[in-house]
């Protein structure tokens, strides 16, 4: 593990007491390797009538060699499975990936104050 990020057990604590904080809630459906697993996070946004959208963001390498939170998926709402579908390849794909679920208003501004925060020295990237 190296010196600079945080433990990825440490960062999922952290990631759903700031849904928390914000109003949300959050929930781990996955458990990855606890110091060095990576994070995808699912956002759900309530469309209203029973309607639920889900996103799944993950921090990818950006063009100038850093990295940042992208979305990685979307649901569609004509066809949900495929979107469990996705999440079930990729924890396959990476047994130490955590996957969170948090449930927020404003899924967008949620990741961008993410993304900036990462910015800035001492936040959790």
């Amino acid at each position: 593990m190296s010196t600079g990020r945080l433990p990825a057990a440490l960062e999922v604590s952290a990631l759903i007491r700031l849904a928390e904080a914000n109003g949300g809630f959050g929930m781990v459906l996955h458990r990855g390797e606890p110091d060095s697993g990576t994070v995808l996070i699912v956002i759900l946004d309530n469309q209203g009538f029973g309607q639920t959208i889900a996103c799944a963001f993950e921090r990818l390498p950006k063009a100038d060699g850093t990295r940042g939170w992208a979305l990685a998926k979307a649901q569609d709402a004509e066809n949900k499975a495929e979107f469990e579908s996705y999440l079930a390849r990729r924890t396959a794909q990476d047994p130490d990936l955590w996957v969170i679920e948090l449930t927020i208003a404003e899924r967008e501004r949620f990741i961008l104050n993410l993304a900036a925060g990462e910015n800035k020295t001492g936040f959790m990237g």
